[in-house]
């Protein structure tokens, strides 16, 4: 048995009316809200594969693709293959949401005034593009708001921060 070349989708069509939710070619895929493609791996003269969210611009996931029997040509994508990629691909969109969340999120428990009371102080970064800033948070035990101020984006939020904060009563930090 010889492998015969795949033919050639157009590997530039996005999604958009008139092209078919579910796409099953040899070497692209739609379905479920991703697309798979395989392309020409440019670093050598193998295959890759990408895998890209509908509504996203970027890939989310780049990997290299098996040669087909013939050594020249990929193989074709099958249901097996793409529940795989589609699994992987979530799977690294799910750890970069995370990074980042970790990134822009911050949080400590600190003593109140008082000292007979926990709270909690956040740090959420807005990472506007034209004018990125942060809000500093405190909480009480209940998670009811006691105070909330606008600070620096590079506010470094430590315990000993956050409790000059509260000592401070609530005064944006300098």
């Amino acid at each position: 048995m010889t492998d015969t070349p795949l033919p050639s989708p157009d590997l530039s069509a996005e999604p958009h009316e008139g092209v078919p939710e579910t796409q099953r070619d040899a070497r692209l895929w739609r379905d479920d809200g991703w697309t798979a493609r395989v392309i020409k791996n440019e670093d050598d003269d193998g295959w890759a594969v990408e895998m890209t969210k509908d509504g996203e611009a970027e890939p989310a996931l780049v990997g290299p693709w098996t040669m087909g029997r013939d050594k020249k040509n990929p193989k074709p994508l099958d249901t097996s293959a793409f529940n795989t990629l589609v699994k992987t691909a979530s799977e690294v969109l799910r750890r970069h949401e995370q990074q980042l969340h970790a990134m822009l999120h911050k949080s400590v428990t600190v003593a109140s005034a008082t000292g007979e009371d926990e709270l909690e102080i956040t740090l959420d970064i807005v990472p506007a593009e034209d004018d990125p800033y942060a809000m500093l948070t405190a909480r009480d035990a209940f998670g009811e708001q006691l105070a909330q101020v606008r600070v620096t984006p590079g506010f470094k939020l430590t315990k000993a921060s956050a409790a000059a904060w509260v000592e401070n009563e609530f005064r944006r930090p300098g």
